[in-house]
C-alpha cells in the first residue's frame, strides 16, 4: 500500500468520516493497539476478544469493516468468516495473522476476504487497506 492512497485533508488528518471498524482478536493488546491506531485516524471502533462475542453483540445487518484474526480459541477466524458468508453478510473482512504460512493469504481470498495482513504490520498499511476496502465496498 502506498501512503498516497490515503485521503489526506489539508490539516494532514486522514479522512474517514467515522467509518465503523470491528476488530476481533483474542490478544487484547492487539485489540487495544489497533483501536488506538484506528481511532486516531477518525474511525469508530469496537473490539472483541472472540468471534463468539462479536456474533452475540453485532447484528448481521450492521455495516462496517471486520478485521479478523485467524488463530483464536473457540470459533476461529476461518469459521467466523465462513459463518458470515453463509449468513449473506456483505461486510468486508480483512484477515490478520502472525502465521508465516503463505497459503493462508490464498485461502483468505478464496473464501471471500477483501484483504490479508501478516503480523506485525505497519499501522499506516492497515489504515490504507481499510480505506481501500471502504472505497471498494462503499460500506
Amino acid at each position: 500500500m502506498q501512503l498516497e492512497e490515503l485521503q489526506i485533508k489539508k490539516s494532514g488528518e486522514i479522512s474517514t468520516d467515522k467509518k465503523l471498524i470491528y476488530i476481533v482478536d483474542d490478544d487484547e493488546s492487539v485489540c487495544a493497539a489497533l483501536k488506538v491506531l484506528m481511532v486516531t485516524y477518525g474511525f469508530s471502533v469496537r473490539t472483541f476478544s472472540s468471534a463468539e462475542d462479536f456474533f452475540s453483540a453485532v447484528p448481521n445487518t450492521t455495516k462496517g469493516c471486520l478485521i479478523l484474526d485467524i488463530h483464536m480459541p473457540g470459533l476461529d477466524g476461518w469459521e467466523a468468516q465462513s459463518r458470515l458468508l453463509k449468513s449473506g453478510s456483505k461486510r468486508p473482512i480483512i484477515i490478520i495473522s502472525a502465521d508465516k504460512d503463505v497459503s493462508l493469504r490464498e485461502r483468505a481470498f478464496k473464501i471471500g476476504a477483501q484483504g490479508f495482513l501478516q503480523k506485525p504490520f505497519n499501522g499506516h498499511e492497515l489504515v490504507c487497506f481499510v480505506n481501500k476496502v471502504y472505497r471498494r465496498a462503499m460500506v
